[in-house]
C-alpha cells in the first residue's frame, strides 16, 4: 500500500526529524496543512534536503490569499532548496468562514475561482508563459516565473463535481479529506477518471485522507476522533462528502478498530478507487502513556502495510 502520514510538528527541526523517521519507516509521503509552522514551505524544503525519496506534499495550500504566479514561484523556490524531486502541491479554495471572516475576501464563486487558478498554476508549472484574463484571476507571466528544477504534480482538494472535473482535466488528481470509501467509489473516482480520460490525461491520483486509530474499543476511538476533528463536521464542504459517504460526522468516517479491522478498512479505500492513503494517526486513551502506546500501535500496523 502507498501510505502517507500527516506531517507537522512545532518546529522546523522536529519536522525534519519526522520526515527522516517516516522515510526510514518506509512511508511514501507526508502531508502538511497550510498552518504548519505558520507556513509549511520552509520546513518542507529543509526536510526535503535531509531526505532522499519520501514525497512531501501540501494538503492543502489555500488559493484565495496567494496569486497563482506567486504560488508557482514559491513552489519553484522550495523545489530548488530541496535539491531533488518529491514535492507535490496540493491546493484548494478552503472554506467560506476562513476566507470571508478571517481574510476578508469574497467566497462567492469558489468553483470558478479554483478552475481559473488551476488553469494558470498548472501552465506556469509546465514552464509556459501564461497570458490569461479571467473573472477572478488574471496574469501575464512572461519573464516573471522562476525556473523549475523538477516537475511538480498538482492535486486539488476536490469534493464537488466541478472541482473533481478540474482535478482530472487540468491537474494530476485530488487530495481528499473526510471522504469515506462509498463517497470515493460512487462520487469521486467516476468523475475524476471521466474528466482525465476526456482530456487525454493520465489516470489521476486520488489521495484519501482520514483519521486512523488502531484500538480495541471502537467507541472510545471514535470519541477521540470526535474530540480532535469535530470542526470538520461543521463545514458544509465536509458535511456534503460525509453524507455521500454514508457518515453523519467525522467520527463515523474514521477508520478505527483492531489490526484486522483497520487493515480491511484501508484496503477498502483502495478498492473504492483511492491510489494513496493519507493516515492521520489519532491517539486514544486517558493518559499520556496510553495515547503514546495507542499511536505506536497504529503506526506499527501502517508501517507493516506499507512494507
Amino acid at each position: 500500500m502507498r501510505i502517507g502520514l500527516t506531517g507537522g510538528a512545532s518546529t522546523p527541526d522536529k519536522i525534519v526529524q519526522q520526515a527522516r523517521q517516516a522515510e526510514e519507516d518506509g512511508f511514501t509521503s507526508l502531508w502538511f496543512a497550510s498552518t504548519v509552522t505558520g507556513d509549511p514551505l520552509v520546513a518542507m524544503a529543509l526536510a526535503g534536503r535531509e531526505t532522499s525519496s519520501i514525497e512531501l506534499g501540501t494538503a492543502v495550500l489555500q488559493t484565495y490569499p496567494c496569486h497563482p504566479l506567486l504560488q508557482a514561484n514559491r513552489v519553484a523556490s522550495v523545489v530548488a532548496a530541496m535539491g531533488r524531486p518529491g514535492f507535490t502541491l496540493g491546493i484548494g479554495p478552503s472554506h467560506e468562514p476562513l476566507i470571508r471572516d478571517v481574510y476578508g475576501l469574497s467566497y462567492d464563486h469558489p468553483g470558478r475561482s479554483t478552475e481559473e487558478y488551476v488553469t494558470i498554476l498548472t501552465g506556469l508549472l509546465r514552464g509556459e508563459d501564461v497570458d490569461f484574463k479571467g473573472e477572478d484571476w488574471s496574469v501575464r507571466s512572461a519573464g516573471r516565473m522562476a525556473p523549475l528544477a523538477h516537475p511538480v504534480p498538482v492535486l486539488v482538494a476536490a469534493l464537488s463535481p466541478r472541482l473533481l472535473r478540474v482535478a482530472g482535466q487540468l491537474a494530476d488528481g485530488a487530495v481528499l479529506w473526510m471522504a469515506p470509501p462509498r463517497a470515493i467509489e460512487t462520487h469521486v473516482a467516476p468523475r475524476i477518471h471521466a474528466a482525465a480520460s476526456a482530456a487525454g490525461r493520465p489516470a489521476p491520483r486520488i489521495v484519501a485522507g482520514l483519521p486512523v486509530a488502531v484500538h480495541d474499543d471502537q467507541a472510545e476511538a471514535r470519541a477521540a476522533v470526535a474530540a480532535t476533528a469535530a470542526v470538520y463536521g461543521g463545514m458544509p464542504n465536509y458535511q456534503r462528502i460525509l453524507r455521500v459517504g454514508g457518515a453523519n460526522d467525522p467520527a463515523e468516517a474514521a477508520i478505527v478498530g483492531d489490526e484486522a479491522s483497520v487493515r480491511a478498512q484501508l484496503q477498502g479505500l483502495l478498492d473504492a478507487g483511492a491510489t494513496d492513503i493519507w493516515a492521520n494517526v489519532v491517539p486514544v486513551g486517558d493518559t499520556r502513556e496510553a495515547r503514546k502506546n495507542s499511536a505506536r500501535r497504529t503506526t506499527d500496523l501502517l508501517r507493516e502495510l506499507v512494507a
